[in-house]
């Protein structure tokens, strides 16, 4: 719609009240003449048709042709001239059609301004004027008089238009801004609604287990369940694990595959949430307390981040209600879930940002000290004679040169890292060197690595690397390591061997073995890591990245 629309019934009204004031006066001035009845009609139909389709009072068109300027003051000079014309034919400003004539010069005011709208009623007032002076019957004083005083009234009626069309539109113009400013605020405290709810629901704690817990806790609280389980998506297995429960058992992970129907039918769900009637083995518990179940996905950031189910041993106990319920509480919860997945990966980083701290510290600090005991401990042994002393101090000075070399050996483990200068390849060469010089391991590495990855992603699997290789070092009591990196065109393969005791992976102990640390730092870079060992049988860990075999 036009800004100038609101003037629209204005100037219709003004079109239909001085046609009505022209054929009721025309009866009044004598027998009706056939050019007064004819432009009458003509009028009559006109202004119908103008009802209908009325003037599209725009604003002044800026265009540097002047072909489409000058159509764009045809409607208005075909108001005034189609005025003026029937003026003309019926008595000029004797007719009783005179004020006809204001309302082309008020839709001119009205759409362009008091500028092109005092023009107007200037050309109009002489169109009509002039004729009038040469047919007059001789009384020119007062045909000159009337003249003026119809031009000065059309030059009022333009300026009083112009005027009009600036002050509505200032206030237009602040009412716009007001309703604009009006809607931020509208959506300003929307978004604080939201996030209101949002804090309400939100656990306090950043670690997933107590995110996972808060929100089955929370579960129980606002629909009544036999059984309530949280599962979350480990990227790095590609499988579904059961990381808070109650009427379940928590651990139990399943490929998408291997997903309970009611579960893997919530998984390929659009809507929010499905409430089913479950048959035997449909649901996640027992077929005891599964008669019943309520489900839900829970996505943030656009991605599927984890399952929310809800089971009872009363056949369809689960209606309307609860599945609102649940669509208000899934939003929040998953949310919270995602926002710890994130903790962790950022903690991962943290971690290496400390890493690097300790092992400058540890240089500064540690490295200086044992360098001045070992110089003091050589002046100590200069300054005496009793061989029983000097043989003290010579142990002495082996324990510090022990002890110096071991500070160099952390400080190099520390230290090591990916940069822009230094890539994968030349830094797991360096580390490995170490390994065998220390541990006496049978130490082969192999690679084939024309093209370097991101230094993002080669810092991760560096770390990656460097987990696995320490955990083969301290636990694994092997005699061969074998370490092999192959990457070309975004694909990527890390695989660390050896043929030590092994162990079962899933009662590996987290602080023993880092599994869980070395899937997050896959995980931030879109890699998948497999751990395979068997107890006797060795261990190999395999990272892959992109469609790497």
């Amino acid at each position: 719609m036009s800004r100038r629309a609101p003037f629209q019934p204005l100037v219709n009204g003004v079109r239909w009240g001085t046609l009505a004031a022209g054929l009721a006066v025309a009866p009044f001035r004598g027998p009706l003449a056939r050019p007064v009845v004819t432009w009458g009609l003509i009028l009559l139909t006109y202004a119908i048709w103008r009802t209908y389709r009325p003037l599209a009072l725009q604003p002044a068109v800026a265009s540097p042709d002047p072909a489409r300027r000058a159509l764009a003051l045809l409607p208005y000079l075909g108001e005034v001239g189609l005025a003026s014309a029937a003026i003309a034919s019926t008595g000029y400003w004797d007719s009783p059609f005179a004020f006809c004539i204001v309302t082309g010069v008020v839709a001119a005011g009205f759409a362009r301004g008091h500028w092109f709208a005092a023009r107007l009623a200037l050309a109009a007032g002489l169109a009509v004027s002039v004729p009038y002076a040469i047919t007059s019957d001789g009384s020119t004083g007062r045909d000159l008089q009337v003249s003026g005083q119809w031009m000065v009234e059309l030059l009022l009626v333009a300026l009083l238009a112009g005027y009009a069309r600036r002050i509505f539109g200032d206030a237009q113009r602040q009412h716009s801004r007001t309703m604009d400013r009006m809607a931020e605020l509208v959506e300003a405290n929307e978004l604080l609604v939201s996030l209101h709810r949002v804090a309400q629901h939100l656990p306090a704690s950043l670690n997933l287990k107590s995110v996972a817990d808060s929100t089955v806790a929370r579960l129980k609280t606002i629909v009544a369940s036999d059984v309530a389980a949280v599962l979350v998506r480990d990227e790095a297995t590609s499988r579904w694990v059961v990381v808070a429960a109650e009427g379940t058992t928590v651990g139990r992970a399943f490929e998408d595959h291997e997903l309970p129907p009611a579960l893997a039918s919530t998984m390929a769900s659009s809507v929010a949430s499905l409430a089913l009637v479950l048959g035997p083995g449909e649901g996640l518990g027992p077929e005891v307390l599964s008669h019943s179940g309520l489900y839900a996905p829970l996505r943030a950031r656009g991605a599927l981040v984890g399952l929310v189910a809800l089971e009872h041993h009363a056949p369809g106990f689960y209606g309307r209600r609860e599945l609102q319920l649940l669509d208000g509480f899934i939003e929040p919860a998953a949310l919270g879930i995602d926002n710890a997945r994130w903790f962790a990966r950022l903690r991962a980083i943290g971690a290496d940002e400390e890493r690097v701290r300790i092992a400058r510290d540890m240089h500064d600090r540690l490295g200086q000290s044992l360098a001045s005991v070992a110089f003091g401990l050589d002046r100590v042994r200069r300054r005496t004679d009793d061989d029983v002393l000097r043989k003290e101090i010579d142990e002495l000075r082996s324990e510090v040169r022990e002890a110096v070399a071991e500070v160099r050996e952390t400080l190099g483990d520390l230290r090591a890292d990916i940069s822009d200068d230094r890539g994968l390849v030349e830094t797991i060469v360096t580390y490995l060197d170490r390994v065998e010089g220390r541990s006496g391991m049978d130490v082969n590495f192999s690679h084939d690595a024309p093209h370097r990855l991101p230094v993002v992603q080669e810092r991760e699997l560096w770390r990656i690397a460097q987990e696995a290789i320490t955990n083969v070092e301290r636990h694994a009591r092997a005699r061969h390591l074998s370490v092999r990196w192959e990457s070309g065109g975004g694909d990527a393969l890390l695989v660390v061997a050896d043929d030590g005791r092994g162990f079962v992976p899933n009662q590996a102990k987290d602080g023993s073995f880092g599994i869980t640390g070395m899937r997050e730092r896959a995980d931030a870079i879109g890699a998948v890591l497999d751990v395979d060992s068997v107890p006797g049988g060795g261990t190999v860990v395999r990272c892959r990245l992109g469609s790497s075999p």
